[in-house]
């Protein structure tokens, strides 16, 4: 099972870095363009083009809005235009981080639950987040907002100056705009839906 996780892990981490340096040639920016645009490091950049790092989604979020497009751009194998899409359990695949891989980069496994649909509002995730002390928790803050509903074990949420415990069948609605961190909180992986809004491309 670890194999084909790993196998899946590989392919989908080359899509998106193939995916990311395709979208920036087009627009015809520089590395250190984009660095300007998105606020993220040539460096890093250049990781996530190389397949050397799993970018979070609030990276893969900024990306898009400089690249103008939508955040399933990076998740897409066949995009549609179809008013209804299904995803089967066998269609997602995990990107998480691998194992030389920064904890600091990314600290959570997703997997995009709606991947087809060309132009779509939301974006919606399965997240899984392992083990993890409160020293180890990375802030994002990216646009539009998001909602989590925990499906097994406690996520702590943080943001500068609050704390709070959510338990399986707990839920949370935030403007995504304030720098906020998850973590799990109890001792096995949580497990979480996370639906993302982010603002259509002009």
């Amino acid at each position: 099972m670890a194999g084909q996780d790993d196998i899946h892990l590989a392919v989908k981490a080359l899509k998106i870095g193939h995916k990311l340096r395709g979208l920036r040639q087009q627009h015809k920016y520089t590395l250190q363009d984009l660095a300007q645009k998105t606020g993220l490091s040539k460096p890093f950049l250049s990781q996530i083009e190389n397949d050397h790092v799993v970018p979070p989604i609030a990276t893969l979020m900024k990306l898009a809005l400089a690249l103008n497009v939508t955040l399933a751009h990076f998740f897409q194998e066949q995009e549609t235009d179809e008013k209804i899409s299904i995803t089967r359990p066998g269609e997602r695949s995990r990107l998480e981080r691998r194992p030389h891989q920064s904890k600091v980069e990314s600290n959570y496994i997703y997997e995009s639950l709606e991947f087809r649909k060309r132009s779509k509002h939301m974006e919606p995730f399965l997240v899984e987040f392992p083990l993890q002390t409160a020293d180890q928790m990375v802030f994002q803050s990216h646009e539009g907002e998001e909602f989590l509903y925990i499906l097994e074990g406690e996520v702590e949420f943080r943001t500068i100056d609050r704390v709070e415990i959510l338990h399986a069948g707990d839920s949370i609605y935030l403007d995504s705009d304030i720098s906020h961190s998850f973590r799990c909180a109890g001792d096995k992986p949580a497990k979480a839906v996370a639906v993302l809004y982010t603002p259509r491309p002009t």
